[in-house]
């Protein structure tokens, strides 16, 4: 069992971990992306402050005991301020066939001690049986 991610787009893909107990999706460019649209927030001029206040107020709720949801919170607050895009990643067929193969992979492995729980999407001959 390896811990290497064998993918051909290790920034993008999914791997088991080295026991198998559990997955990994790594997307790479989420975090550039994250950052790139923090910083344009930060050196808006009209929205500094505010994006510098959100800033401290998650730096602080990370740093001290909190209830749940305290957190997200924080965090949304500086995505609002920064006008930042939802977290996502663009992909193409070509990637989305991969990672579909990919994450078959990490799938066999979480579910080799029990039958695989996967939803089936019914044929249109399954439907004209029913």
């Amino acid at each position: 069992m390896s811990n290497e991610n064998e993918s051909t787009n290790p920034p993008l893909s999914f791997r088991s971990r080295a026991d198998w107990l559990s997955g990994f999706l790594r997307a790479d460019r989420i975090r550039l992306d994250t950052l790139v649209q923090l910083v344009a927030g930060w050196g808006d001029d009209d929205t500094r402050d505010a994006v510098i206040a959100a800033l401290d107020e998650l730096a602080h709720v990370v740093q001290s005991p909190r209830s749940e949801g305290v957190l997200d919170a924080a965090a949304e607050a500086v995505e609002d301020v920064a006008r930042m895009d939802y977290a996502q990643v663009p992909i193409d067929k070509n990637a989305a066939l991969r990672l579909s193969a990919e994450l078959a992979t990490v799938t066999e492995h979480l579910t080799r001690f029990g039958p695989a729980r996967k939803a089936t999407v019914p044929t249109q001959q399954d439907r004209r049986a029913s």
